[in-house]
């Protein structure tokens, strides 16, 4: 098998974001445009990534180490063009990959299967593979000029003829070489253009100048789009879902409105898992089998069990546990807490930073007081545990097995297991009260 070395080119600021975050650093489904370019490379079975980076950058290494933690990073000092950027990365070169695939860090759509094809020819021996595009409106886009199948140059819009800007398949930027081959050719790549810059897109001639084919590989223009604007990620974000909700759709979930359930990268759903519309998934959320996820629900790194039930409007935060059966109901929010099966949750309440046994049950309006202002305190609330509406619970404290607390009450002692905590003041009636208030309130309004 050959040998693959994949080179991430992620130096640009992107400064038509209009951010202060890098371009590459943006996030597409979850995860960062670099990280989505890094994650292919390595599904597409490279045995070493490099990825070039500014000056400074570094966030963007820290957020390519996330994703493939033994990826090498490279430093373009100065910015003299998409060559130079390559050999900064020699070091890397160097090391005598069979194949070096070239990628940039703000294409998060290219496939590792479009990888796998750009391969193809540098195993029939072509010295280059350029991966082409044919866009609805090719103004402004290089253009592959073929002879017989053989891709001879690529062309800048600016400086092609008539005829060359009637072709219509475009460069998409991403290339393929015979590692072999590619120090010599990117060493023979010189500057003399108005720019003063080296630019990869001269591999081409060099190659066929050295009696070297150079080969065009086709991909759709959706894939290959790179992203430059805030318009354009959106555009990304767009492609990338509807990706996601048919591969969930077809492993066995049900979507009942596809176009308004948003997922990201890492979502995993389970089979007959029902999703109702308006519901988003963030970072991290495992979904077992026969799930359901009520409408207007937001789920991050949560985990839920076989038959649970939440929403609507339910919100599970990162820590969210939930047990097999466990039922959240409307407005309830799960943070950082495990939940036993059979629990339910069902109106309007707070759980957070709690461990929570089976078969109990969390009345309407019910809080876990986590917070001092300072530090977070958990709450440890037993099996087959009632807790009466309205409860405030005061961390730490412990409820037992099988207790019960009472309607209103604020609880910030350990409750025993089978004991009732009451927690409020004891009620009093003066008879007559209201009636005198509203005599006297009259009185004062007619003065």
């Amino acid at each position: 098998m050959r040998s693959l070395l994949v080179l991430v080119l992620a130096a640009g600021e992107g400064t038509r974001m209009a951010s202060s975050l890098p371009k590459v650093l943006h996030k597409v489904a979850g995860r960062s445009m670099v990280g989505h370019v890094v994650a292919t490379a390595r599904g597409a079975g490279a045995a070493a990534v490099t990825v070039v980076v500014g000056p400074g950058r570094d966030d963007v290494a820290k957020e390519v180490k996330s994703i493939a933690p033994d990826a090498e990073i490279f430093v373009q000092a100065e910015r003299r063009g998409t060559a130079h950027a390559v050999l900064a990365a020699r070091a890397a070169l160097e090391r005598g990959y069979d194949d070096v695939v070239v990628m940039y860090g703000d294409t998060p759509l290219v496939e590792g299967s479009t990888l796998s094809a750009l391969r193809t020819p540098l195993a029939e021996g072509a010295a280059v593979t350029v991966l082409g595009f044919r866009p609805a409106d090719p103004t402004g886009y290089g253009r592959l000029l073929t002879d017989g199948g053989t891709l001879t140059a690529i062309r800048e819009e600016k400086d092609a003829t008539d005829a060359e800007r009637a072709v219509t398949l475009c460069n998409a930027g991403l290339m393929a070489f015979d590692g072999r081959s590619i120090l010599p050719i990117l060493d023979a790549i010189g500057d003399d253009n108005a720019k003063k810059e080296f630019y990869l897109t001269d591999a081409v001639e060099i190659a066929r100048a050295v009696g070297r084919d150079a080969a065009v590989t086709e991909a759709d223009a959706a894939e290959v789009a790179g992203v430059n604007t805030r318009a354009q990620l959106a555009e990304a974000e767009a492609i990338i879902q509807q990706r996601l909700r048919a591969a969930a759709m077809a492993n066995g979930a049900t979507l009942i409105a596809p176009e308004t359930v948003f997922l990201s990268i890492d979502t995993r759903l389970g089979r007959d898992v029902v999703i109702e519309p308006n519901v988003v998934f963030g970072p991290g959320v495992v979904v077992d089998d026969e799930v359901v996820i009520h409408a207007f629900s937001h789920l991050e790194g949560a985990h839920l069990s076989r038959g649970v039930s939440i929403g609507p409007y339910a919100r599970l935060r990162p820590g969210a546990a939930l047990g097999e059966g466990v039922r959240i109901g409307n407005f309830v929010e799960i943070k950082a807490s495990e939940l036993g099966a059979g629990t339910k949750v069902n109106h309007l309440s707070y759980v957070g930073d709690s461990s929570v046994g089976a078969n109990t049950n969390i009345g309407a309006g019910s809080i876990t007081c986590n917070y001092d202002g300072y530090n977070k305190h958990r709450t440890t609330i037993g099996a087959n545990v009632f807790i009466g509406s309205n409860t405030l619970m005061v961390a730490p404290v412990t409820i037992g097995d099988g207790a019960y607390t009472a309607t209103g009450s604020v609880i910030t002692d350990t409750v025993p297991g089978d004991a009732l905590a009451v927690g409020r003041a004891r009620q009093v009636n003066k008879e007559g009260w209201a009636m005198r208030l509203r005599e006297r309130l009259a009185a004062l309004k007619n003065k």
